[in-house]
């Protein structure tokens, strides 16, 4: 009984052994084929082209249509304070994608100074939400316009 047990656990032994090696051999090939597909694999690739928006400096604050061109903000009185202060830390999108009243203005940029190290405006902070409430208050637009005259039809199955 002893000898059956005992060849019992030779071949677990066995059968473990080729299983792992059956598990290597699958792996080695899954390799090789891998490999053989993508022959470039260990060549040094080339680093992409990257490209780079260059401002000329006549157009560094070019106005087209009543837009600063490299901003995006209305050209409106107060435009170069807010392009050189706000501009700074943040993009001007931030600036245009906002749209508050001067209570919010001016408490945006007390937070900004508590918070992310803005400077003192001094006489510049009046001319700077004066602007912002000017070109960017609040509207009563939500996400979308609510849709009017739409024609609509059945779908058939």
């Amino acid at each position: 009984m002893e000898d059956h047990k005992k060849f019992k656990q030779q071949v677990r032994a066995i059968y473990r052994l080729l299983v792992g090696l059956f598990g290597l051999f699958a792996i080695a090939a899954i390799t090789v084929l891998y490999l053989l597909s993508n022959p470039n694999l260990f060549e040094k690739s080339k680093p992409e082209a990257e490209y780079v928006a260059v401002v000329e400096e006549d157009d560094y604050d070019k106005i087209e249509n009543g837009i600063h061109v490299r901003t995006g903000l209305v050209d409106a009185e107060g435009l170069m304070t807010v392009v050189n202060n706000c501009t700074n830390c943040h993009s001007a999108k931030l600036v245009t994608q906002n749209k508050m009243n001067r209570e919010r203005w001016i408490s945006t940029i007390r937070w900004m100074q508590e918070t992310q190290n803005l400077w003192d405006l001094g006489g510049n902070e009046e001319i700077i939400v004066n602007y912002l409430v000017t070109n960017y208050p609040p509207s009563n637009k939500g996400r979308r316009e609510v849709l009017r005259d739409i024609e609509w039809y059945e779908l058939s199955d």
